[in-house]
């Protein structure tokens, strides 16, 4: 797998947030993603850079373009030094919540991509990698 082209953004507000979809839809858009993936792929990034703020206590957005073999994707991770997530299991059951949300950004944020991966420790922090396939 080869990296075409990629870029950090900071999440540490509100307005990153926003930043961070817009930047997610133009990076689809360039890929020629249908606009369902696009939908798709915006809301789990939207998802996960709320989470990175709010129970993260901010963190990092890097992207990455990416080709593996003569397919094209899009990777993106969201990575924070937060209280981690004690209990992963927990986290990834549908209508789990620590007590915020609908309980469906981790597990929700799953369904919508091809590839999900999750690393957390307690103290740390997260790190969510997301990944679409053109």
């Amino acid at each position: 797998m080869s990296v075409i082209k990629s870029d950090v953004l900071p999440i540490r507000s509100e307005q990153d947030i926003v930043l961070a979809r817009q930047a997610v839809r133009k990076l689809t858009q360039e890929l020629t993603f249908s606009i369902v993936d696009q939908t798709k792929f915006v809301t789990a990034a939207s998802e996960l850079a709320r989470n990175t703020l709010i129970y993260g206590g901010g963190g990092d957005l890097y992207w990455e373009v990416i080709l593996d073999g003569g397919r094209k994707g899009l990777k993106l991770s969201f990575k924070d030094e937060g209280p981690g997530i004690p209990d992963l299991k927990q986290a990834m059951t549908d209508g789990w919540t620590s007590g915020h949300g609908l309980g469906m950004g981790l597990s929700g944020s799953k369904r919508l991509v091809n590839d999900f991966e999750i690393e957390s420790t307690p103290g740390k922090g997260t790190r969510v990698t997301i990944t679409r396939w053109k």
